[in-house]
């Protein structure tokens, strides 16, 4: 599994999109002999991984705070079957505020769109267990891929 930018098409009024490609494994199938809709989810949060947290925190000026999914909604477009090349999905910040942001997400190859979602993220602390504010570093860096 890899990350790149998919610079390609990016305007103002398109944000640049992230792209994690994911390699479909066999213990992705459901008894239908294709991709599990919990195991689309997954590939959701491994795409949300690749683009918060690309590197060693070495890597980055700042590290993002623990977040939690406050909301996911999914459409299952078409059935994504087994397959030897990696499928691509792609995500990009739709919202951003003071607590938490949002983003959507294609899963996807050349000619077929096989879903679509969204899932509204919050900042979290972990000691009270309730939503916190997002930093500056963590907004200053979501709006630059906004």
């Amino acid at each position: 599994m890899t990350q790149i930018d998919a610079g390609h098409g990016a305007t103002q009024a398109e944000p640049k999109r992230h792209v994690h490609l994911q390699q479909v494994r066999y213990a992705d199938l459901d008894p239908q002999h294709h991709v599990n809709n919990v195991r689309m989810l997954t590939y959701l949060e491994d795409a949300r991984i690749s683009f918060l947290h690309p590197g060693a925190p070495t890597d980055r000026e700042q590290d993002f705070g623990a977040l939690v999914v406050a909301r996911q909604e999914a459409d299952y477009v078409a059935p994504l079957l087994p397959r030897s090349e990696p499928v691509r999905v792609e995500l990009w910040i739709t919202e951003i505020r003071n607590t938490g942001f949002s983003l959507a997400y294609e899963v996807l190859d050349d000619t077929t769109v096989y879903l679509r979602a969204r899932t509204v993220m919050v900042g979290f602390d972990v000691a009270t267990q309730r939503p916190r504010r997002l930093s500056e570093a963590e907004h200053k860096f979501l709006a630059a891929h906004s």
